[in-house]
């Protein structure tokens, strides 16, 4: 009895270690390596491309300043809603947010209209223009007026980025949508906030929720970058400006302290500035 007793115990903690063993390996081969399949990874900046819906166009709208606010590339938005060059769109023009390009509908034709019950002139809706795209990255058309603000001799990093304003970052880029799509930077009422990349200057305003006082200079067909909550806008629709050029005063407008809220933006969407600005 007493080595049956034995023999017992003994295969039963043998297979306990097994099973033991077992598990583990289960385990560590499940930390070691990925599945293999199955695996849906998402790029969270697509959250901010609005695909539905749409849009009517205000006064003091740009074709820069909708894609902007909605997370377009300019010329994807362009070609959705059939709008040629020079970009031209309208108060009261919907702008359609959807992947597809609208089949082109046939005009219906115009009746004559009939004549007018009073001698009050009709109101004509003023066109909104778009400044002209830059044909090379950081050069700008030959036409367009360059701003005469002072420009400040600045370090550039490798891919031409200087750093828009001293300071120290208060505020990091975060990949979720829902979060910062910049940089925000400390610093005193007043100071200078100048154009991190030679550019154009396409939209200077107010109009978009959350900005304040806003600057967006288009660099080339692929990077915007924007510069937001300025106590006053130094530079013009349309100017020219160059890397260190003085566009803005900083302020505190749209937000609740003195900050430079800055964004760099690649083929509409959201990445990271620390990636382009040189190091400190």
């Amino acid at each position: 009895m007493k080595l049956t007793a034995s023999i017992r115990w003994i295969f039963i903690s043998s297979v306990r270690c097994a099973l033991a063993a077992m598990l583990a390996g289960a385990l560590l081969a499940g930390c070691a390596s990925p599945p293999s399949g199955g695996v849906h990874v998402v790029d969270r900046n697509s959250r901010d491309r609005v695909t539905s819906g749409q849009y009517i166009v205000r006064r003091g709208d740009s074709l820069w300043s909708i894609a902007f606010r909605f997370g377009w590339d300019w010329r994807d938005l362009a070609r959705v809603n059939n709008i040629p060059p020079p970009h031209v769109i309208y108060p009261g023009q919907t702008i359609r947010f959807t992947r597809q390009v609208p089949r082109a509908v046939t005009a219906r034709p115009t009746p004559p209209p009939a004549p007018p019950a009073t001698t009050t002139p009709p109101v004509v809706a003023t066109p909104v223009p778009t400044p002209p795209p830059l044909t090379k990255p950081g050069v700008a058309a030959s036409k367009a007026p360059a701003a005469k603000t002072p420009v400040k001799p600045v370090t550039r990093s490798a891919s031409g980025w200087a750093w828009p304003a001293g300071g120290t970052v208060i505020g990091r880029f975060s990949s979720n949508g829902s979060l910062n799509k910049g940089i925000d930077i400390a610093g005193e009422l007043g100071q200078p906030v100048l154009a991190a990349s030679d550019g154009a200057v396409v939209y200077a305003g107010s109009g978009l929720r959350g900005y304040g006082e806003l600057v967006i200079i288009k660099h080339s067909d692929t990077y915007v970058s924007a510069y937001g909550h300025n106590r006053r806008l130094l530079v013009q629709e349309g100017q020219q400006v160059k890397a260190g050029q003085t566009i803005a005063e900083m302020g505190s407008t749209g937000t609740d302290r003195v900050k430079l809220h800055f964004e760099i933006r690649r083929q509409g969407k959201p990445v990271d500035p620390m990636q382009y600005l040189p190091k400190r």
